[in-house]
């Protein structure tokens, strides 16, 4: 009797054994248990899918703009100059969309423009290979969101404005693409689909060149060597300004020049300050109706509800025929589009470090995006202009991750989300989605272990500048 009795309390015991941590379990663990450097260390080491959101023009830091701009090597042998002072009270000519830039320090040229400058103005401008400490440091934290105060109106009025023939230069952007895919593949990325200027780009002498010649120099950059060995997967979307008054033909000159090379070009994009009234989504309607008559499969992924006040952008963009939505801060004032949104084909696009340096949500831990998430709206993480925040793709995971406790599941879906909401061909979509859960799988048996610590040592994060001013890495 008592050997039966021992029998069946040991047969208890054994089913009462506790199982094993699930990998959500840990990772709920590591995240309330990790310190900020540790955490940081984790999701750097996470996969994390792709980029739906980010403009290529904005996505060099200042370091490697400067890089890029003062080696010949990269920028086909040219000599690129800024304004570093004003003594002279003559006009240089100089023009920002339009915008006089005569008062303005750090304006970026290349040798071409500064040839043709008067004698008077170009003591003021300097090349930036004779820059002195100093000055280097100045034109950087120019071309950056890094001081006090700095919001949306340094970022849409002056931050472009300096770059200047930078990001209008045909050698110096194709470098600058593959300079990103490096930095991306080493946080995890697997796909990066870039708003990529195809119309008005120029050659060393300041000629615009055609659009399908801007293709031609993007794909022979992609095929070097060192762009093939990063693994990331590169498509492009072309961006139309939308308070432009030609707006309209900017679109009809996009698809037609979309349709002719699909094989990387997948999507219209708009992008623009919305608190600019002229760009108001309706005013595209008929155009875009147009379109659609036309031109089968092209993506639309249009910039909405990035503005404070409530308004139907949001929806009005999805009428459009927009199945991605840049932004959509806010949606959350339009309830009835958030239905329509809920557990359906459309994405948003969301960009934490972004919203809070433009001072869309300030407060970053009032931001409306895990409502999005919880509530039923496919949702990813996207950089936008991380170059101009001197920030990365682990930034936005962490300020995710840390102020609204996301699961295990949660995080997961974003890269989910990313790949699945990518305009690719099928195949290719199917390729990444399953390299990501594969890679998923990967990291939770090595990195969601019980010795996780010991097992983070191992990953070499390299926090941003971004990281290091906002959290102190």
């Amino acid at each position: 009797m008592i050997f039966r009795l021992c029998c069946l309390f040991a047969g208890l015991t054994a089913v009462a054994a506790p199982a094993a941590e699930t990998a959500a379990e840990r990772f709920a663990a590591i995240r309330r248990e990790a310190s900020p450097a540790e955490l940081y260390a984790l999701l750097w080491a996470l996969p994390k899918g792709g980029d739906l959101h980010n403009h290529l023009g904005g996505a060099g830091w200042p370091e490697v703009w400067w890089a890029i701009a003062t080696d010949p090597q990269r920028n086909g042998g040219q000599v690129f100059y800024a304004r570093t002072r004003f003594a002279n009270a003559g006009t240089s000519g100089l023009n920002w969309r339009g915008r006089n830039l005569d008062h303005m320090l750090g304006v970026t040229i290349r040798g071409s423009s500064y040839d043709k400058l008067p004698a008077g103005v170009k003591a003021e401008f300097k090349a930036l290979r004779d820059f002195t400490a100093e000055e280097k440091a100045a034109w950087m934290s120019g071309v950056v969101l890094d001081q006090p105060g700095e919001g949306r109106d340094e970022f849409f009025e002056f931050t472009w404005a300096r770059l200047n023939e930078l990001i209008l230069d045909a050698h110096t952007v194709p470098e600058l693409l593959v300079e990103n895919m490096k930095r991306f593949g080493a946080e995890g990325l697997r796909y990066l689909e870039f708003q990529a200027p195809a119309f008005g780009m120029q050659d060393q002498n300041g000629k615009v060149l055609p659009p399908e010649e801007m293709a031609k120099r993007y794909e022979a950059r992609l095929a070097q060597p060192d762009a093939v060995a990063t693994g990331v997967t590169v498509r492009f979307l072309s961006t139309v300004l939308r308070f432009a008054p030609i707006a309209e033909a900017e679109i009809g000159r996009t698809y037609a020049f979309l349709d002719a090379h699909r094989d990387r070009w997948v999507g219209i994009n708009m992008a623009g300050r919305e608190d600019n009234d002229k760009g108001f989504p309706r005013r595209f309607l008929e155009t875009y109706r147009a379109m659609r008559r036309q031109y089968p499969g092209i993506g639309i992924s249009i910039h909405a509800g990035e503005v404070d006040e409530p308004n139907a952008h949001v929806r009005d963009t999805l009428l459009l025929g927009a199945t991605r939505i840049g932004h959509g801060v806010n949606l959350i004032t339009d309830p009835d589009t958030m239905l329509l949104m809920r557990a359906n084909r459309f994405l948003v696009e969301i960009n934490l470090v972004s919203n809070q340096l433009l001072e869309y949500t300030p407060d970053v831990t009032v931001h409306p995006f895990p409502e999005y998430l919880r509530f039923g709206i496919p949702v990813c993480l996207n950089t936008d202009d991380r170059g101009m925040w001197h920030s990365n793709m682990t930034d936005e995971y962490y300020t995710a991750v840390r102020t609204f406790a996301l699961t295990w599941d949660e995080t997961v879906s974003l890269g989910r989300a990313s790949l699945e909401y990518a305009f690719l061909p099928a195949p290719v979509k199917a390729k990444l989605l399953a390299e990501y859960e594969a890679a998923v799988a990967a990291f939770a048996a090595k990195m969601l272990g019980a010795d996780w610590r010991k097992t983070l040592e191992t990953v070499k994060a390299e926090p941003s500048p971004y990281a290091k001013r906002t959290w102190k890495m």
